[in-house]
């Protein structure tokens, strides 16, 4: 048996009650547990986060260089303009709009609270041409 089994993702933040509002209705998530500090989540594909309440947080400020990005997460897609309506409407915004290069197609994001995030088709593209 392991010693040290697969855990979750922990983000800290001012309110945790509202950020995990916003990923339980991105990932389509159950809350799990909850305390006066901690709210924890799993998503309908096994995505475990939980959200720690910290008041002394400072959001990162991805993707300004002068700060560190802190933590990055990925989620998959199969519609990247249908997933960032979706975020849209939940409070969350656009920070990378840009085309990426290389053979996925990508877009980044930050939550609410300021945590970032990128969402990548499900099934790469071919690169393209010229």
């Amino acid at each position: 048996m392991a010693l040290v089994r697969a855990g979750l993702v922990v983000l800290d933040c001012a309110e945790p009650e509202k950020l995990a509002a916003f990923y339980k209705e991105l990932l389509d998530a159950e809350e799990t547990d909850a305390t006066a500090n901690r709210v924890e989540i799993q998503g309908a594909c096994g995505t475990r986060m939980a959200f720690r309440r910290d008041v002394n947080e400072t959001p990162p400020s991805w993707p300004r260089p002068e700060n560190s990005l802190q933590a990055h997460l990925d989620f998959y897609v199969d519609d990247l303009d249908e997933a960032e309506r979706r975020i849209v409407s939940l409070g969350g915004r656009p920070v990378d709009t840009k085309e990426p290069a290389g053979p996925f197609e990508e877009r980044g994001y930050s939550d609410p609270a300021g945590h970032s995030f990128t969402l990548r088709r499900e099934h790469p593209t071919a690169p393209k041409q010229g």
